[in-house]
Protein backbone atom coordinates (compact mmCIF):
# COMPACT_ATOMS: atom_id res chain seq x y z
CA UNK A 1 0.00 0.00 0.00
CA UNK A 2 1.11 3.59 -0.72
CA UNK A 3 2.27 5.71 1.96
CA UNK A 4 -0.70 7.52 3.93
CA UNK A 5 -1.11 8.76 7.31
CA UNK A 6 -4.24 8.16 8.94
CA UNK A 7 -5.09 10.07 12.00
CA UNK A 8 -8.39 9.95 14.45
CA UNK A 9 -9.78 12.90 15.75
CA UNK A 10 -9.26 13.68 19.27
CA UNK A 11 -12.36 15.85 19.16
CA UNK A 12 -15.89 15.26 17.14
CA UNK A 13 -17.21 17.34 14.76
CA UNK A 14 -19.23 20.24 15.60
CA UNK A 15 -23.12 19.71 16.06
CA UNK A 16 -23.14 22.29 12.65
CA UNK A 17 -21.80 19.58 10.51
CA UNK A 18 -24.83 17.31 10.77
CA UNK A 19 -25.62 14.60 7.92
CA UNK A 20 -28.82 17.02 7.19
CA UNK A 21 -26.15 20.38 5.86
CA UNK A 22 -24.23 17.88 3.58
CA UNK A 23 -24.50 15.51 1.37
CA UNK A 24 -24.67 12.18 2.28
CA UNK A 25 -21.86 10.51 0.28
CA UNK A 26 -24.00 7.77 -1.31
CA UNK A 27 -24.85 7.81 -4.86
CA UNK A 28 -26.91 10.25 -6.44
CA UNK A 29 -27.32 10.41 -10.50
CA UNK A 30 -26.66 14.42 -11.10
CA UNK A 31 -28.04 13.99 -14.72
CA UNK A 32 -30.10 11.17 -15.92
CA UNK A 33 -28.87 9.31 -18.69
CA UNK A 34 -31.17 9.57 -22.02
CA UNK A 35 -33.69 7.66 -22.87
CA UNK A 36 -32.11 7.03 -26.24
CA UNK A 37 -29.15 5.47 -24.65
CA UNK A 38 -31.04 2.42 -23.08
CA UNK A 39 -32.43 1.04 -26.12
CA UNK A 40 -29.05 2.26 -28.30
CA UNK A 41 -27.23 -1.21 -29.56
CA UNK A 42 -23.81 -1.38 -30.06
CA UNK A 43 -21.93 -1.75 -33.62
CA UNK A 44 -21.80 -5.35 -34.21
CA UNK A 45 -18.43 -7.15 -33.60
CA UNK A 46 -16.96 -3.99 -31.99
CA UNK A 47 -14.68 -4.43 -28.80
CA UNK A 48 -12.03 -2.21 -27.23
CA UNK A 49 -9.89 -3.60 -24.45
CA UNK A 50 -8.43 -0.80 -22.31
CA UNK A 51 -4.97 -0.94 -20.45
CA UNK A 52 -3.57 0.86 -17.48
CA UNK A 53 -0.03 0.92 -16.94
CA UNK A 54 0.06 2.54 -13.48
CA UNK A 55 3.53 4.78 -13.38
CA UNK A 56 4.12 5.04 -17.05
CA UNK A 57 5.06 8.40 -18.29
CA UNK A 58 4.70 9.66 -22.00
CA UNK A 59 8.51 9.75 -21.75
CA UNK A 60 8.97 6.06 -21.05
CA UNK A 61 6.75 4.68 -23.91
CA UNK A 62 8.78 7.18 -26.15
CA UNK A 63 11.80 6.09 -24.79
CA UNK A 64 11.12 2.19 -25.20
CA UNK A 65 9.25 2.84 -28.84
CA UNK A 66 12.79 4.61 -29.92
CA UNK A 67 14.86 2.23 -28.31
CA UNK A 68 13.00 -1.23 -29.28
CA UNK A 69 11.30 -0.16 -32.58
CA UNK A 70 10.29 -4.13 -33.42
CA UNK A 71 8.78 -4.32 -29.86
CA UNK A 72 5.05 -5.06 -29.53
CA UNK A 73 4.04 -1.23 -27.67
CA UNK A 74 5.95 0.16 -31.24
CA UNK A 75 3.91 -2.11 -33.29
CA UNK A 76 0.47 -0.57 -30.92
CA UNK A 77 1.85 3.32 -31.75
CA UNK A 78 2.74 2.05 -35.20
CA UNK A 79 -0.99 1.52 -35.68
CA UNK A 80 -2.36 4.01 -33.50
CA UNK A 81 -2.87 7.63 -32.73
CA UNK A 82 -0.72 8.89 -29.83
CA UNK A 83 -1.60 11.20 -27.53
CA UNK A 84 1.71 12.97 -26.44
CA UNK A 85 0.65 15.80 -23.92
CA UNK A 86 -1.96 13.50 -21.78
CA UNK A 87 -2.80 14.50 -18.06
CA UNK A 88 -4.55 12.60 -15.59
CA UNK A 89 -6.74 14.47 -13.38
CA UNK A 90 -5.41 16.19 -9.74
CA UNK A 91 -4.88 14.31 -7.51
CA UNK A 92 -3.23 11.93 -9.85
CA UNK A 93 -4.06 8.67 -7.72
CA UNK A 94 -4.96 5.28 -8.91
CA UNK A 95 -8.57 5.73 -7.96
CA UNK A 96 -9.64 8.94 -8.88
CA UNK A 97 -6.61 8.15 -11.98
CA UNK A 98 -9.45 4.67 -13.13
CA UNK A 99 -12.76 6.22 -12.35
CA UNK A 100 -12.01 9.28 -14.68
CA UNK A 101 -10.88 6.61 -17.55
CA UNK A 102 -14.59 4.92 -17.38
CA UNK A 103 -16.59 8.06 -16.43
CA UNK A 104 -14.94 10.82 -18.41
CA UNK A 105 -15.12 12.98 -15.14
CA UNK A 106 -12.62 14.89 -12.72
CA UNK A 107 -12.98 14.35 -8.57
CA UNK A 108 -15.28 17.22 -8.12
CA UNK A 109 -18.03 15.76 -10.84
CA UNK A 110 -17.69 12.24 -9.90
CA UNK A 111 -17.20 12.47 -5.85
CA UNK A 112 -13.71 10.45 -5.94
CA UNK A 113 -10.95 12.31 -4.68
CA UNK A 114 -8.69 9.07 -3.23
CA UNK A 115 -9.12 5.70 -2.30
CA UNK A 116 -8.38 6.37 1.24
CA UNK A 117 -10.55 9.83 2.60
CA UNK A 118 -13.09 10.90 5.01
CA UNK A 119 -16.49 12.15 4.58
CA UNK A 120 -18.13 14.80 7.30
CA UNK A 121 -21.81 12.93 6.49
CA UNK A 122 -21.29 9.75 7.12
CA UNK A 123 -20.83 7.39 10.19
CA UNK A 124 -18.00 5.44 11.00
CA UNK A 125 -17.53 1.69 9.57
CA UNK A 126 -19.14 -0.72 11.80
CA UNK A 127 -21.46 2.15 13.37
CA UNK A 128 -25.33 -0.15 13.96
CA UNK A 129 -27.20 2.29 16.00
CA UNK A 130 -27.25 5.62 13.82
CA UNK A 131 -29.85 7.55 15.73
CA UNK A 132 -27.72 10.44 17.23
CA UNK A 133 -24.58 9.11 16.14
CA UNK A 134 -21.58 11.89 15.22
CA UNK A 135 -20.99 11.95 11.20
CA UNK A 136 -17.56 11.60 10.25
CA UNK A 137 -15.78 8.56 9.07
CA UNK A 138 -12.81 7.24 7.06
CA UNK A 139 -13.51 6.04 3.21
CA UNK A 140 -11.19 3.11 2.69
CA UNK A 141 -11.55 1.86 -0.44
CA UNK A 142 -8.26 -0.05 -0.41
CA UNK A 143 -6.99 -3.59 0.76
CA UNK A 144 -8.58 -2.46 4.24
CA UNK A 145 -12.14 -3.12 2.80
CA UNK A 146 -11.63 -6.87 1.72
CA UNK A 147 -13.03 -9.70 4.19
CA UNK A 148 -9.12 -10.91 4.85
CA UNK A 149 -7.03 -8.18 3.19
CA UNK A 150 -3.88 -10.75 3.82
CA UNK A 151 -4.90 -13.41 1.29
CA UNK A 152 -4.39 -12.79 -2.24
CA UNK A 153 -8.21 -13.97 -3.28
CA UNK A 154 -9.08 -11.04 -0.64
CA UNK A 155 -10.82 -13.84 1.46
CA UNK A 156 -12.90 -16.29 -0.82
CA UNK A 157 -10.90 -18.61 1.29
CA UNK A 158 -9.43 -20.95 -2.02
CA UNK A 159 -7.28 -23.56 -1.93
CA UNK A 160 -4.04 -24.33 -3.54
CA UNK A 161 -3.01 -20.25 -3.86
CA UNK A 162 -1.44 -18.96 -5.95
CA UNK A 163 -1.83 -21.62 -8.61
CA UNK A 164 -5.66 -21.13 -7.85
CA UNK A 165 -6.25 -17.44 -8.13
CA UNK A 166 -8.14 -17.44 -11.77
CA UNK A 167 -10.94 -19.40 -9.46
CA UNK A 168 -11.74 -16.46 -7.53
CA UNK A 169 -14.57 -15.39 -7.95
CA UNK A 170 -15.65 -11.91 -10.84
CA UNK A 171 -18.34 -10.62 -7.91
CA UNK A 172 -16.00 -8.91 -6.20
CA UNK A 173 -18.65 -6.91 -4.28
CA UNK A 174 -19.30 -10.12 -2.72
CA UNK A 175 -15.57 -10.15 -1.37
CA UNK A 176 -15.74 -6.69 0.29
CA UNK A 177 -16.37 -6.58 4.31
CA UNK A 178 -19.57 -4.85 5.17
CA UNK A 179 -18.11 -4.10 8.37
CA UNK A 180 -15.43 -2.00 6.89
CA UNK A 181 -16.95 -0.04 4.96
CA UNK A 182 -18.53 3.53 5.91
CA UNK A 183 -22.32 3.75 7.29
CA UNK A 184 -25.07 5.81 5.70
CA UNK A 185 -26.59 7.78 8.16
CA UNK A 186 -29.89 7.96 6.84
CA UNK A 187 -30.25 4.32 6.28
CA UNK A 188 -27.89 2.66 8.59
CA UNK A 189 -26.62 0.50 6.00
CA UNK A 190 -22.36 0.38 4.56
CA UNK A 191 -22.10 2.40 1.59
CA UNK A 192 -20.37 0.21 -0.76
CA UNK A 193 -18.00 1.59 -3.48
CA UNK A 194 -20.23 1.26 -6.52
CA UNK A 195 -22.95 3.68 -4.41
CA UNK A 196 -20.43 6.35 -3.11
CA UNK A 197 -19.41 6.73 -7.11
CA UNK A 198 -21.67 9.92 -7.92
CA UNK A 199 -22.11 9.17 -11.66
CA UNK A 200 -22.21 6.06 -14.25
CA UNK A 201 -19.43 4.41 -16.20
CA UNK A 202 -18.54 3.05 -19.45
CA UNK A 203 -19.21 -0.36 -18.20
CA UNK A 204 -22.61 0.45 -17.69
CA UNK A 205 -23.54 2.19 -20.52
CA UNK A 206 -22.22 -1.07 -22.62
CA UNK A 207 -24.40 -3.23 -20.54
CA UNK A 208 -27.34 -0.76 -21.90
CA UNK A 209 -26.19 -2.10 -25.41
CA UNK A 210 -26.44 -5.31 -24.36
CA UNK A 211 -22.55 -6.27 -24.26
CA UNK A 212 -20.64 -8.11 -22.00
CA UNK A 213 -18.10 -6.61 -19.52
CA UNK A 214 -14.72 -7.38 -17.54
CA UNK A 215 -12.42 -6.18 -15.69
CA UNK A 216 -9.37 -6.69 -13.92
CA UNK A 217 -7.50 -4.85 -10.84
CA UNK A 218 -5.74 -4.91 -7.63
CA UNK A 219 -8.47 -4.55 -5.07
CA UNK A 220 -12.10 -5.57 -4.55
CA UNK A 221 -12.98 -2.12 -3.92
CA UNK A 222 -12.64 -1.29 -7.63
CA UNK A 223 -16.14 -2.63 -7.97
CA UNK A 224 -16.55 0.90 -7.88
CA UNK A 225 -16.25 0.57 -11.50
CA UNK A 226 -19.53 -1.22 -11.74
CA UNK A 227 -21.10 2.36 -11.34
CA UNK A 228 -24.27 3.46 -9.17
CA UNK A 229 -26.41 0.89 -10.34
CA UNK A 230 -23.71 -1.92 -9.45
CA UNK A 231 -24.21 -3.92 -12.62
CA UNK A 232 -21.69 -2.51 -14.82
CA UNK A 233 -19.37 -5.45 -14.69
CA UNK A 234 -20.02 -8.94 -15.39
CA UNK A 235 -16.58 -10.26 -14.41
CA UNK A 236 -14.35 -8.10 -11.97
CA UNK A 237 -11.05 -10.46 -11.22
CA UNK A 238 -9.39 -8.47 -8.51
CA UNK A 239 -7.01 -10.52 -6.40
CA UNK A 240 -5.53 -8.38 -3.27
CA UNK A 241 -2.00 -6.50 -4.67
CA UNK A 242 -1.31 -5.99 -0.62
CA UNK A 243 -2.04 -9.68 0.48
CA UNK A 244 0.53 -12.06 1.81
CA UNK A 245 3.16 -13.26 -1.16
CA UNK A 246 4.82 -15.83 0.54
CA UNK A 247 2.87 -18.16 -0.56
CA UNK A 248 5.02 -17.59 -3.47
CA UNK A 249 8.49 -17.52 -1.77
CA UNK A 250 8.49 -13.46 -1.56
CA UNK A 251 8.56 -11.51 1.88
CA UNK A 252 5.93 -9.14 2.33
CA UNK A 253 3.36 -8.00 -0.21
CA UNK A 254 3.04 -7.98 -3.60
CA UNK A 255 4.73 -4.68 -4.50
CA UNK A 256 7.65 -5.26 -1.96
CA UNK A 257 9.55 -7.08 -4.69
CA UNK A 258 9.45 -6.32 -8.12
CA UNK A 259 9.32 -10.44 -9.44
CA UNK A 260 6.78 -10.47 -7.35
CA UNK A 261 4.76 -7.90 -9.09
CA UNK A 262 5.00 -9.25 -12.16
CA UNK A 263 4.26 -12.50 -10.74
CA UNK A 264 0.60 -10.73 -9.51
CA UNK A 265 0.45 -9.00 -12.56
CA UNK A 266 0.82 -11.89 -15.00
CA UNK A 267 -2.23 -13.51 -13.15
CA UNK A 268 -4.65 -10.66 -14.60
CA UNK A 269 -2.64 -11.03 -18.35
CA UNK A 270 -3.57 -14.42 -18.35
CA UNK A 271 -7.48 -12.86 -17.26
CA UNK A 272 -7.49 -10.81 -19.85
CA UNK A 273 -5.72 -13.52 -22.58
CA UNK A 274 -9.00 -15.97 -21.57
CA UNK A 275 -11.22 -13.41 -22.37
CA UNK A 276 -10.31 -12.21 -25.24
CA UNK A 277 -10.62 -16.29 -26.35
CA UNK A 278 -14.14 -15.73 -25.44
CA UNK A 279 -14.00 -17.33 -22.32
CA UNK A 280 -14.40 -15.68 -18.47
CA UNK A 281 -11.67 -14.35 -16.65
CA UNK A 282 -10.91 -18.19 -15.29
CA UNK A 283 -10.97 -19.77 -18.84
CA UNK A 284 -13.33 -22.32 -17.93
CA UNK A 285 -16.85 -20.81 -19.11
CA UNK A 286 -17.47 -19.56 -22.70
CA UNK A 287 -18.97 -16.23 -22.54
CA UNK A 288 -18.24 -14.42 -25.66
CA UNK A 289 -15.36 -11.39 -25.62
CA UNK A 290 -16.67 -8.71 -24.21
CA UNK A 291 -17.21 -5.57 -25.70
CA UNK A 292 -15.33 -3.62 -23.08
CA UNK A 293 -12.63 -5.30 -21.07
CA UNK A 294 -8.65 -4.97 -19.49
CA UNK A 295 -6.72 -4.66 -16.39
CA UNK A 296 -3.93 -2.45 -14.98
CA UNK A 297 -0.41 -3.23 -14.16
CA UNK A 298 1.43 -2.81 -11.09
CA UNK A 299 4.58 -4.03 -12.16
CA UNK A 300 6.32 -0.64 -13.62
CA UNK A 301 4.78 1.36 -10.50
CA UNK A 302 6.95 -0.73 -7.88
CA UNK A 303 9.90 -0.31 -10.52
CA UNK A 304 9.90 3.14 -10.09
CA UNK A 305 9.39 3.75 -6.53
CA UNK A 306 11.75 0.59 -5.12
CA UNK A 307 15.20 1.65 -4.82
CA UNK A 308 16.13 -1.83 -5.34
CA UNK A 309 14.78 -4.81 -6.34
CA UNK A 310 16.10 -8.81 -7.80
CA UNK A 311 19.91 -7.37 -7.21
CA UNK A 312 18.60 -4.46 -9.48
CA UNK A 313 18.78 -0.69 -8.63
CA UNK A 314 15.12 0.84 -9.30
CA UNK A 315 14.14 4.14 -10.86
CA UNK A 316 15.85 6.03 -13.06
CA UNK A 317 19.57 6.80 -14.39
CA UNK A 318 21.23 10.11 -13.22
CA UNK A 319 19.44 11.82 -16.46
CA UNK A 320 16.35 11.02 -14.52
CA UNK A 321 15.17 10.37 -17.81
CA UNK A 322 16.81 6.95 -18.87
CA UNK A 323 15.23 4.26 -17.16
CA UNK A 324 17.48 2.21 -14.77
CA UNK A 325 17.94 -1.49 -15.02
CA UNK A 326 15.02 -2.75 -12.96
CA UNK A 327 12.89 -0.04 -14.53
CA UNK A 328 14.40 -1.43 -17.93
CA UNK A 329 12.90 -5.37 -17.19
CA UNK A 330 9.58 -4.01 -16.06
CA UNK A 331 9.14 -2.09 -19.39
CA UNK A 332 10.59 -5.60 -21.16
CA UNK A 333 7.52 -7.29 -18.94
CA UNK A 334 4.41 -4.85 -19.89
CA UNK A 335 5.91 -5.12 -23.94
CA UNK A 336 6.05 -8.67 -23.82
CA UNK A 337 2.29 -9.08 -22.16
CA UNK A 338 1.08 -6.51 -24.26
CA UNK A 339 2.36 -8.43 -27.26
CA UNK A 340 0.76 -11.41 -26.08
CA UNK A 341 -2.43 -9.78 -25.70
CA UNK A 342 -1.95 -8.07 -29.05
CA UNK A 343 -1.32 -11.46 -30.73
CA UNK A 344 -4.12 -13.53 -29.77
CA UNK A 345 -6.47 -10.24 -30.76
CA UNK A 346 -5.06 -10.70 -33.90
CA UNK A 347 -6.19 -14.23 -34.24
CA UNK A 348 -9.74 -13.20 -33.43
CA UNK A 349 -12.57 -12.92 -35.82
CA UNK A 350 -13.03 -9.48 -34.56
CA UNK A 351 -9.46 -8.16 -34.95
CA UNK A 352 -9.51 -5.66 -36.75
CA UNK A 353 -13.20 -4.10 -35.02
CA UNK A 354 -10.97 -4.39 -31.42
CA UNK A 355 -9.14 -1.19 -30.31
CA UNK A 356 -6.64 -0.80 -27.84
CA UNK A 357 -6.27 2.03 -25.57
CA UNK A 358 -3.03 2.42 -23.46
CA UNK A 359 -2.49 4.59 -20.55
CA UNK A 360 -2.16 5.08 -16.97
CA UNK A 361 -3.59 5.94 -13.62
CA UNK A 362 -0.80 8.43 -13.10
CA UNK A 363 2.25 8.88 -13.41
CA UNK A 364 5.35 8.90 -10.74
CA UNK A 365 7.58 11.68 -9.29
CA UNK A 366 10.74 12.53 -9.19
CA UNK A 367 12.16 10.76 -11.77
CA UNK A 368 15.14 12.22 -11.18
CA UNK A 369 16.23 10.81 -7.80
CA UNK A 370 18.81 13.60 -6.60
CA UNK A 371 15.40 15.71 -6.21
CA UNK A 372 14.16 13.17 -3.97
CA UNK A 373 12.87 14.49 -0.49
CA UNK A 374 11.83 11.94 2.09
CA UNK A 375 9.75 13.47 5.05
CA UNK A 376 7.79 12.36 7.28
CA UNK A 377 4.31 13.63 7.79
CA UNK A 378 3.35 12.38 11.46
CA UNK A 379 5.28 15.09 13.14
CA UNK A 380 4.07 17.95 10.39
CA UNK A 381 0.81 16.51 11.53
CA UNK A 382 1.19 16.38 15.69
CA UNK A 383 3.21 20.18 14.86
CA UNK A 384 -0.08 21.59 13.94
CA UNK A 385 -2.39 19.64 16.57
CA UNK A 386 -0.09 21.38 18.81
CA UNK A 387 -0.44 24.80 17.58
CA UNK A 388 -4.00 24.59 17.88
CA UNK A 389 -4.16 22.99 21.24
CA UNK A 390 -1.45 25.76 22.47
CA UNK A 391 -3.76 28.97 20.89
CA UNK A 392 -6.75 27.39 22.86
CA UNK A 393 -8.68 24.77 21.67
CA UNK A 394 -9.25 21.43 22.68
CA UNK A 395 -8.23 18.05 20.97
CA UNK A 396 -7.04 18.17 17.68
CA UNK A 397 -7.35 19.88 14.78
CA UNK A 398 -6.29 17.00 12.37
CA UNK A 399 -9.46 14.17 11.66
CA UNK A 400 -7.53 12.88 9.30
CA UNK A 401 -4.97 12.81 6.36
CA UNK A 402 -3.99 10.89 3.78
CA UNK A 403 -0.46 12.33 2.29
CA UNK A 404 1.72 10.74 -0.12
CA UNK A 405 3.60 13.19 -3.21
CA UNK A 406 0.73 15.39 -2.14
CA UNK A 407 -1.18 16.76 1.30
CA UNK A 408 -5.15 15.92 2.04
CA UNK A 409 -5.87 16.68 5.74
CA UNK A 410 -9.79 16.90 6.68
CA UNK A 411 -10.17 18.86 10.16
CA UNK A 412 -12.26 18.87 13.36
CA UNK A 413 -13.52 22.13 12.91
CA UNK A 414 -14.96 22.10 9.27
CA UNK A 415 -14.71 26.45 9.03
CA UNK A 416 -12.35 28.78 7.26
CA UNK A 417 -10.66 29.81 10.35
CA UNK A 418 -9.62 26.73 10.95
CA UNK A 419 -8.33 25.74 7.61
CA UNK A 420 -6.99 29.20 7.60
CA UNK A 421 -4.92 28.48 10.62
CA UNK A 422 -3.46 25.00 9.32
CA UNK A 423 -2.38 26.87 6.17
CA UNK A 424 -0.57 29.56 7.79
CA UNK A 425 1.47 26.72 10.41
CA UNK A 426 2.00 24.84 7.48
CA UNK A 427 3.46 27.26 5.35
CA UNK A 428 5.89 28.88 8.32
CA UNK A 429 7.39 26.00 9.29
CA UNK A 430 10.17 23.77 8.40
CA UNK A 431 10.22 19.64 8.49
CA UNK A 432 12.81 17.29 8.55
CA UNK A 433 13.63 14.28 5.65
CA UNK A 434 16.28 12.59 4.25
CA UNK A 435 17.73 12.48 0.60
CA UNK A 436 17.99 9.15 -1.49
CA UNK A 437 20.74 8.19 0.29
CA UNK A 438 19.40 8.78 3.51
CA UNK A 439 21.36 11.71 4.69
CA UNK A 440 19.59 14.01 7.00
CA UNK A 441 18.14 17.51 5.43
CA UNK A 442 15.17 20.25 6.26
CA UNK A 443 12.55 21.70 3.60
CA UNK A 444 10.66 24.81 4.51
CA UNK A 445 6.78 25.31 4.25
CA UNK A 446 6.47 21.66 5.59
CA UNK A 447 7.68 20.69 1.99
CA UNK A 448 4.47 22.51 0.30
CA UNK A 449 4.86 24.87 -2.58
CA UNK A 450 0.85 25.78 -2.50
CA UNK A 451 -1.97 25.18 -0.31
CA UNK A 452 -5.49 25.60 -0.98
CA UNK A 453 -7.86 25.84 2.32
CA UNK A 454 -11.20 25.82 2.56
CA UNK A 455 -13.14 27.47 0.21
CA UNK A 456 -10.17 27.02 -2.35
CA UNK A 457 -9.97 23.73 -1.97
CA UNK A 458 -13.92 23.72 -3.30
CA UNK A 459 -13.16 26.01 -6.26
CA UNK A 460 -9.97 24.37 -6.75
CA UNK A 461 -11.51 21.23 -7.37
CA UNK A 462 -15.00 23.00 -9.08
CA UNK A 463 -17.85 22.01 -6.33
CA UNK A 464 -19.48 23.43 -3.30
CA UNK A 465 -18.00 24.33 -0.34
CA UNK A 466 -20.76 22.21 1.46
CA UNK A 467 -18.88 19.45 -0.13
CA UNK A 468 -18.75 16.40 2.53
CA UNK A 469 -16.26 14.58 0.95
CA UNK A 470 -13.38 17.82 0.03
CA UNK A 471 -10.61 18.29 2.74
CA UNK A 472 -9.91 21.28 4.41
CA UNK A 473 -6.33 21.55 3.35
CA UNK A 474 -5.29 20.46 -0.15
CA UNK A 475 -2.02 21.10 -0.35
CA UNK A 476 0.46 20.77 -3.56
CA UNK A 477 4.12 19.59 -2.80
CA UNK A 478 7.50 21.01 -3.89
CA UNK A 479 8.80 19.27 -6.39
CA UNK A 480 10.70 15.89 -5.01
CA UNK A 481 9.18 15.90 -1.69
CA UNK A 482 7.46 11.92 -0.39
CA UNK A 483 5.35 12.19 2.66
CA UNK A 484 6.69 8.58 4.53
CA UNK A 485 8.30 7.54 7.37
CA UNK A 486 11.03 5.26 5.80
CA UNK A 487 13.32 5.04 3.73
CA UNK A 488 11.76 2.17 1.34
CA UNK A 489 10.40 4.50 -1.21
CA UNK A 490 12.45 6.60 -4.40
CA UNK A 491 9.37 7.88 -5.98
CA UNK A 492 5.13 8.30 -5.17
CA UNK A 493 2.09 9.14 -6.75
CA UNK A 494 -0.55 11.28 -5.86
CA UNK A 495 -0.49 14.90 -5.69
CA UNK A 496 -0.18 17.71 -8.97
CA UNK A 497 3.98 17.09 -10.37
CA UNK A 498 3.68 17.14 -14.09
CA UNK A 499 5.42 14.00 -13.65
CA UNK A 500 2.90 12.33 -11.59
CA UNK A 501 0.27 13.85 -14.47
CA UNK A 502 2.25 13.37 -17.81
CA UNK A 503 0.94 9.97 -19.03
CA UNK A 504 0.19 8.15 -22.30
CA UNK A 505 -2.91 7.90 -24.23
CA UNK A 506 -2.38 5.64 -27.44
CA UNK A 507 -6.13 4.55 -29.27
CA UNK A 508 -4.52 1.16 -31.72
CA UNK A 509 -7.17 0.64 -33.81
CA UNK A 510 -6.20 -2.55 -35.60
CA UNK A 511 -3.59 -3.53 -37.45
CA UNK A 512 -4.07 -2.30 -40.83
CA UNK A 513 -4.45 1.85 -39.34
CA UNK A 514 -1.42 4.02 -39.91
CA UNK A 515 0.50 5.76 -36.64
CA UNK A 516 0.00 9.49 -36.22
CA UNK A 517 0.18 12.02 -33.72
CA UNK A 518 -1.08 14.42 -31.67
CA UNK A 519 0.30 16.71 -29.30
CA UNK A 520 -2.42 19.41 -28.05
CA UNK A 521 -3.26 19.11 -24.29
CA UNK A 522 -5.82 16.26 -23.86
CA UNK A 523 -7.07 14.52 -20.59
CA UNK A 524 -7.67 11.10 -19.52
CA UNK A 525 -10.70 11.91 -18.52
CA UNK A 526 -11.17 11.70 -22.72
CA UNK A 527 -10.87 8.20 -22.71
CA UNK A 528 -14.65 7.42 -21.86
CA UNK A 529 -16.59 8.91 -24.33
CA UNK A 530 -13.64 7.97 -26.43
CA UNK A 531 -14.56 4.24 -25.58
CA UNK A 532 -18.30 4.90 -26.44
CA UNK A 533 -17.55 6.94 -29.57
CA UNK A 534 -15.57 3.32 -30.53
CA UNK A 535 -18.51 1.38 -29.72
CA UNK A 536 -20.75 3.63 -31.62
CA UNK A 537 -22.43 4.33 -28.47
CA UNK A 538 -23.91 7.67 -27.18
CA UNK A 539 -21.07 9.49 -25.59
CA UNK A 540 -23.71 12.09 -23.94
CA UNK A 541 -25.12 8.57 -21.80
CA UNK A 542 -22.18 9.31 -19.40
CA UNK A 543 -23.46 11.98 -16.85
CA UNK A 544 -19.79 13.05 -16.21
CA UNK A 545 -19.79 13.85 -20.03
CA UNK A 546 -22.89 15.54 -19.80
CA UNK A 547 -21.89 17.64 -16.72
CA UNK A 548 -17.67 18.66 -17.98
CA UNK A 549 -18.37 18.92 -21.73
CA UNK A 550 -15.91 16.19 -21.75
CA UNK A 551 -15.15 15.58 -25.44
CA UNK A 552 -13.78 12.58 -27.30
CA UNK A 553 -10.51 12.73 -28.40
CA UNK A 554 -9.23 14.70 -31.06
CA UNK A 555 -9.27 12.32 -34.38
CA UNK A 556 -11.87 9.84 -33.05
Amino acid sequence: MKSTTKRAAAAVLGAALTAATVASGAATAAVAAPAAATAQRANAGKHVLLLSVDGLHQSDLDWYVRTHPASALAALVGHGTSYTNAQTPIPSDSFPGMVAQVTGGNPGTTGVYYDDTYNRALLPAGTTNCAGATPGAEVAFTEAADLNQNALDAGQGLAGLPNSILQMTGNAKSLLNPAALPVDPTTCKPVYPNQYLKVNTVFEVAKQAGLNTAWSDKHVAYDILSGPSGTGIDDLFAPEINSDSSIAGYSGDWTTDNAATQQYDTYKVQAVLNEIAGKGHSGTQSVGEPGIFGMNFQTVSTAQKLPASDGLAGGYLADGVTPGPLLTRALDYINTEVGQMTAAIAKTPDAKKTTVILSAKHGQSPTDSASLKRVDDGPIIDGLNAAWQAAGHTGNLVAFSTDDDVMQLWLTQHTQAAADFAKQYLLSHSAAGNNVAGSPLTVQNSGLATVYAGSQVADFFHTAASDSRIPDIFGIVQHGVVYTGGKGKIAEHGGADPQDRHVPIVVSQGSDSGASTVSSTVETTQIAPTILRELGLNVNALQAVQIEGTKVLPQH
